[in-house]
């Protein structure tokens, strides 16, 4: 290789390690204050002396229930307060069965991760779909709107600039609105979108899309899964949206059962861990 050749090849390699570092910083930005939030919220609550120690809690009770931190922090700082200090968070809640995932041949069942439910979601989609680029997002409970968990085959900019949608101008966020399928069959030409979040698909080398709503038994949109494809894309055939209309009922199901189930049993983990040691210094692991 030349010299100049070198001097190009360092010059791309600077900028790209420039941009992940830009990537990675917006990625803690957005978590960041929410974290704050919720140790702020634990410190207060069982007189904690700093928030490390909050920080220390919530780590348990993430690590111990293998809920993402984030995952908790939200819950914890949308949940009502506890009734009192010497009772359960959640005297009155039933606990029901984790509900069948038939879409799937893995055998999740009884594992209580979300990240492993969510991993077949999408690879069930992409296999109707026909492609291996796709994404799932969450509803956000503190912001509102929707936010990538899992993703495969697309750009680091591309989940840099989708990792927090709205509620108005991509695919998604309509599909989530409408409580229904979504298909784009040309992204290029579809009005749905923003200039920007036009030219950010196109980039990573979308074409077109396909979204379809996580719900639950109410029909409520707890999440959305998305494909995208590298060519204009025709209609789905009536068999494949009925196979996703599967997917996304069950994964919905599923979704609902761990918000109310395992994650509120790492919101009562905590609580016992604060009550017990109400005004005690304590360490992450």
């Amino acid at each position: 290789m030349s010299t100049a050749g070198r001097a190009a090849a360092d010059d791309d390699g600077e900028l790209e390690r420039l941009r992940a570092e830009v990537r990675d910083l917006r990625a803690r930005a957005r978590v960041r204050p929410l974290i704050s939030q919720a140790q702020g919220i634990v410190q207060e609550r069982y007189a904690l002396p700093d928030g490390e120690s909050a920080f220390a809690l919530m780590q348990r009770a993430s690590q111990r229930y293998n809920v993402k931190l984030r995952t908790l922090a939200g819950v914890l700082v949308t949940a009502p307060r506890p009734g009192g200090p010497e009772t359960p968070w959640f005297p009155r809640r039933v606990r029901g069965p984790e509900p069948d995932l038939t879409f799937t041949r893995a055998n999740l069942s009884g594992s209580g991760s979300r990240g492993a439910v969510l991993k077949a979601v999408l690879s069930s989609t992409l296999a109707v779909v026909g492609t291996d680029m796709g994404n799932v997002q969450l509803t956000d409970r503190a912001r509102g709107g929707l936010s990538i968990e899992q993703h495969t085959g697309l750009t680091a900019d591309f989940v840099d600039f989708f990792a927090h949608v709205g509620e108005e101008d991509t695919s998604c966020a309509q599909a989530a609105r409408d409580v229904a399928q979504v298909t784009v069959r040309d992204v290029e030409r579809d009005p749905v979108f923003t200039e920007p979040a036009r030219r950010a698909i196109l980039a990573a080398g979308s074409r077109a899309c396909h979204s379809v709503p996580l719900t639950t038994a109410s029909g409520l949109c707890v999440g959305m899964v998305s494909a995208h494809v590298d060519r204009p894309l025709d209609a789905l055939t009536t068999t494949q949206i009925k196979t996703l209309d599967t997917v996304g009922g069950q994964a919905g199901r599923w979704l609902a059962w761990h918000d109310r189930t395992v994650v509120l049993d790492a919101l009562e983990h905590l609580h016992t861990l604060g009550r017990a040691g109400r005004g005690s210094s304590f360490r992450r692991s």
